[in-house]
């Protein structure tokens, strides 16, 4: 078996790091010829399943279009494939997402994964503790006397 495992690493065509997972939108650019002309189509879905078998890795993309569910296999070994990127972050709890194919509408989405590092409110001058914040223009108006 670690023969086969070095064959594989050595005809490996892309040395590609696995930056998404079950759950989440992302957009594959991927090669097509047609003719002698070659272009890039976009597909944005939601990865429903992802088969780990060794070069022969493949993962599952999902989308609506015209209300009519797609899917599409890509292997991820290719060099068609130009890049993917990633949208969102779904949060699943499970290897394969098969039970999206009878969902429409609100419930076939999924909740977005909370990222660690990822910062919602923004931090002013002032909060940051150890620097004075500069006054902001004095508003104050002379006491008219009457």
């Amino acid at each position: 078996m670690e023969i086969l495992k070095e064959i594989q690493n050595k005809i490996k065509p892309v040395d590609r790091e696995i930056n998404f997972e079950i759950g989440d939108t992302v957009k594959v650019h991927y090669r097509i010829v047609e003719g002698n002309k070659e272009r890039i189509q976009v597909y944005e879905g939601i990865v429903i399943a992802i088969d780990n078998k060794g070069m022969s890795k493949t993962f599952t993309v999902r989308k609506l279009s015209f209300d009519v569910g797609v899917e599409r296999i890509f292997p991820f070994y290719t060099t068609r494939i130009a890049k993917i990127d990633v949208i969102r972050k779904g949060k699943s709890r499970r290897s394969k997402l098969y039970y999206l194919r009878e969902r429409t509408g609100k419930s076939a989405k999924l909740r977005e994964k909370n990222v660690k590092g990822s910062k919602k409110h923004s931090v002013t001058v002032a909060d940051v503790p150890g620097t004075a914040a500069e006054p902001a223009a004095a508003e104050t108006t002379p006491q008219q006397e009457s």
